[in-house]
């Protein structure tokens, strides 16, 4: 695929193939063994002709007549994900929310290695979560120094926010994913946040309900 092949393709199209690979996922730990776009459309209520549209972002998959072997669809989806780069990810600030994440969220499942775990509190300083140590905030320019960080956790108060990750981003840190609930920003283009907003989710379910 070439640079401007890449730029071309839409933040909707991307959106929507984490919900491939999780739906394909589903179907290979169901034996099946092959799919059309009809029937992959109809598990995902998408149009078929999106479906083709959205694959054809990324190269020719499937055969005419056939449809799709779920199996390869789901390792090339993965692998446009990145999900075998195995990236290496930190978390900051490990309060209920990032304890929670630790212990629950399936970052192996990802491509994603997490290899620490940073906060300012003693009371989980020095503690291992999940097989995740957890070390003083004091000591995150010295780790970052000595080791590959590919994506920062950010779970920490909104008015240290921006602030920490302009040092991060100063550290040479270029993936932040970021539960602060303020959008996070960067003058540099090959930063890249992807900021999460749990009230926008449920002010949608609102509006859905309100509006049945």
């Amino acid at each position: 695929m070439n640079n401007l092949k890449k730029e071309n393709i839409s933040d909707a199209v991307i959106r929507r193939l984490p919900r491939y690979y999780r739906q394909l996922t589903d179907l290979s730990s169901q034996g099946i063994v092959r799919i059309s776009s009809h029937s992959l459309g109809q598990e995902m209520n998408i149009t078929a002709s999106q479906i083709r549209q959205d694959f054809s972002c990324f190269g020719e998959f499937g055969q005419q007549g056939y449809g799709y072997n779920v199996e390869e669809l789901r390792s090339e989806i993965g692998h446009i994900l990145g999900v075998d780069k195995n990236h290496h990810l930190i978390m900051i600030g490990v309060g209920n929310l990032g304890h929670a994440l630790l212990q629950n969220f399936p970052f192996a499942q990802t491509g994603f290695t997490v290899d620490a775990a940073f906060d300012v509190s003693p009371s989980v300083i020095g503690s291992t979560i999940n097989s995740v140590p957890v070390y003083s905030l004091s000591d995150l320019d010295s780790f970052i120094r000595e080791h590959t960080v590919d994506v920062v956790i950010l779970t920490i108060p909104q008015s240290v926010a921006q602030k920490t990750a302009n040092h991060l981003i100063d550290m040479g840190i270029r993936g932040f994913w970021n539960f602060t609930n303020i959008e996070l920003s960067s003058s540099k283009p090959d930063v890249k946040f992807e900021n999460i907003h749990f009230a926008d989710s449920l002010l949608i379910l609102s509006y859905r309900i309100a509006n049945r």
